[in-house]
């Protein structure tokens, strides 16, 4: 396996194509700021093309989908790099973000608050969200950013119910 993970010969393209999200996980300062927002963004776009009814089984499956995904490509990309948990890989944060959209009116306060309290719950990594980490390569890169995701999701869903957000 060669040690760049942009170079193909050992199929190692679709993994960081899957890995930094299209080149987004390239980006300065705050690669994983980045990821979450282009995340919001084009679910924002996609959602409101959507039947209502099916906005959260597609969030949901999409959800799944690229943490199923994300985590093979997480590993391949990671051991490519030599690292542990390479910053420029993003897609943990595409599964989280989407994790933390699910049933979340399409609104501009309700996509920032998401946002900002998936970022938070991602940075400060509750119990067990560290501990997630710690699962071997693309498992622990990806299952922590979900589990911020279910925060947020949780947060989320106590503002919309408590009435606080609309």
């Amino acid at each position: 396996m060669t040690s760049n993970p942009d170079r193909s010969p050992d199929g190692l393209l679709w993994a960081t194509l899957v890995a930094t999200f299209f080149g987004i996980g390239r980006l300065r300062p705050g690669p994983g700021t980045w990821g979450s927002a282009t995340t919001v963004l084009l679910w924002a776009g996609l959602a409101n093309e959507l039947n209502p009814v099916r906005r959260i089984p597609v969030v949901v499956g999409l959800a799944v989908l690229v943490t199923l995904v994300g985590i093979p490509a997480a590993t391949l990309v990671a051991r490519a790099s030599a690292t542990k948990d390479p910053q420029f890989v993003v897609i943990d944060e595409v599964a989280g973000q989407l994790t933390a959209l699910i049933a979340v009116p399409l609104t501009w306060k309700s996509f920032l608050v998401g946002f900002i309290l998936f970022r938070v719950f991602d940075i400060l990594k509750p119990p067990p969200v560290r501990q997630l980490e710690r699962l071997p390569e693309g498992t622990g890169i990806v299952l922590d950013d979900v589990a911020a995701g279910i925060y947020a999701f949780a947060g989320m869903q106590l503002l919309l119910y408590s009435g606080l957000l609309r």
